[in-house]
């Protein structure tokens, strides 16, 4: 029997899970840490932290499993975006690792786009808006900012490339990830010349790039060793978490689209060809399957309702640990108990900024509309809800753009609702599939390597075997009008506050 040993480095967790050749999870570990804040827009993490996390999910695992490390012919990688890495000439970081979500970069993103252009760079990139979030705006951070660090760095890394290095000795990266640097070239697919002249980096600072699903190398054997696994396992180019979902839900032709909400909501419909909005509202993304791409745009998602359970829910919590239930169940049930539309209560999720159609950095959380009679239960539905109009507004674009959507497959923790599923349903008025294996993520990392090291002759054939249904949730008519009338406050209360955000 042949294993594949697949991780997803998350935004709050890394999550390593032990595949069967057939998708059959044999044993799996998940590993939380918490993001530092030292300001109000800045968001990093120690380097070490996703390593040592990882050590310790991979220990958990093959103490689980069983399985003699010989038997795992393959490591797939499923990582977050944009978390930029930069590293010496030995490759030690040079400072804690930016998060994606980190918005410190906003004058030097207003720079770049005042320079290059937003319409320019977005036929070139493929994303709408030059924001602080795309790593070229973080690395104009630290030029002006850390100048003497700046020239100091070796390598400019993402979480993905950072692991391939470390388990490899080889900086490699591939295109479903780098798309979104916004020094990636989508059509060409080599770095954008221009872009990194302006930014005074060389490509030798940066990685080769390859495709998704390409055999890196076997693992370093001194790393094999710290792991405890084989020094014969091959690892392969992985991709985005959100591509890596979209394979492991089989959404592999245009029609369907797949919702990830997980730490940040992320939706993704593949299409065959560039498709560029005319009116620059939906990102065009490099799929994880050579020249395909995708309509795929991602904002804050669980994240807020993770904030909501540590901040304002310690009952719950207590709750669930004496009970042994999850805590994320416990806060499904309260939100069961108010009707959809929460009786006018609107949540806008934008904890961090809003990502696209908005593209607005300074957009913000607000609850709009609570009254003396609104209760805890409305303000759990209230954030459900909202994570489903994202997903509406954005299924709206789509439309726009010719990009039909007749089903839904719904991915990550958010998947394991119930309730969610069904307010997600009859918010976008689509049948939404949930899947037997939840941690798509890695199960789309897993099927990417597999095929790389030849398990597999390609990703259809893989999917026909790895991926399962597990349930279809059909949207219930009688919520259509009253979740019209929510959404429509929904983008009221966005469009009525741009102008107090634009003063923040």
């Amino acid at each position: 029997m042949e294993y594949i040993l697949a991780l997803d480095l998350g935004t709050t967790a890394i999550k390593i899970i032990l595949f069967q050749a057939d998708g059959k999870v044999v044993a799996k570990s998940t590993q939380e840490y918490t993001l530092l804040t030292p300001t109000a827009l800045a968001v990093e993490l120690p380097v070490e932290t996703y390593w040592q996390a990882f050590k310790k999910g991979v220990a958990e695992v093959m103490a689980a499993s069983g399985v003699s490390p010989k038997q795992i012919k393959a490591l797939g990688l499923s990582a977050q975006g944009e978390t930029l890495i930069a590293v010496d000439r030995e490759g030690q970081p040079l400072l804690n690792a930016i998060v994606w979500l980190d918005n410190r970069a906003q004058e030097e993103a207003e720079l770049l786009a005042g320079h290059f252009g937003n319409e320019h760079a977005y036929h070139v990139t493929g994303q709408v808006e030059i924001v602080p979030t795309w790593p070229a705006a973080k690395i104009l951070w630290l030029k002006r900012n850390a100048p003497d660090l700046f020239h100091r760095v070796a390598k400019f890394l993402l979480i993905e490339d950072y692991f391939i290095y470390r388990l490899t000795g080889k900086f490699v990266c591939e295109g479903s990830l780098i798309c979104s640097t916004v020094y990636w070239d989508i059509i060409k697919k080599v770095w954008w010349q221009d872009m990194l002249a302006f930014l005074g980096v060389s490509q030798d600072q940066l990685p080769e790039i390859r495709e998704s699903g390409e055999v890196v190398g076997p693992l370093r054997p001194e790393i094999a060793a710290e792991l405890g696994l084989s020094p014969d396992t091959l690892v392969a180019t992985g991709a985005l978490d959100q591509a890596c979902g979209a394979i492991g839900v089989g959404n592999l032709a245009p029609g369907v689209i797949s919702e990830n909400t997980g730490a940040a909501l992320a939706i993704c419909a593949t299409v065959d060809r560039p498709i560029f909005d005319p009116k620059g509202r939906m990102p065009c993304h490099y799929h994880a399957m050579p020249d395909t791409y995708m309509a795929h745009t991602f904002t804050t998602g669980g994240m807020v309702l993770r904030w909501f359970r540590d901040g304002f829910c310690e009952p719950e919590m207590g709750v669930s640990a004496l009970c042994g239930l999850d805590a994320y169940d416990v806060l499904g049930r309260e939100a069961a108990q108010a009707p959809p539309g929460c009786e006018g209560l609107v949540m806008l999720p934008h904890l961090q900024g809003a990502m696209a159609p908005e593209s607005n950095p300074k957009a913000k959380g607000v609850f709009y509309g609570f009254t003396l009679h609104h209760k805890k239960p409305h303000f759990i539905r209230a954030i459900m809800e909202a994570i489903a109009f994202a997903i509406r507004r954005n299924l709206d674009v789509l439309e726009d753009l010719g990009i039909k959507v007749s089903e839904i497959r719904s991915l990550g923790g958010g998947s394991r609702s119930p309730l969610w599923a069904q307010i997600k349903a009859d918010v976008a008025q689509r049948p939404v599939y949930t899947m037997q294996n939840e941690e798509a993520g890695c199960l789309g990392a897993a099927m990417l390597a597999g095929v790389a090291t030849g398990i597999y002759p390609s990703l259809p054939k893989a999917a026909a075997e790895m991926v399962a249904l597990k349930s279809k949730v059909e949207p219930n008519p009688d919520n259509f009008e009253v979740y019209n009338q929510a959404y429509q406050r929904y983008v009221s209360v966005y469009e009525s506050l741009l102008d107090v955000f634009a003063r923040d």
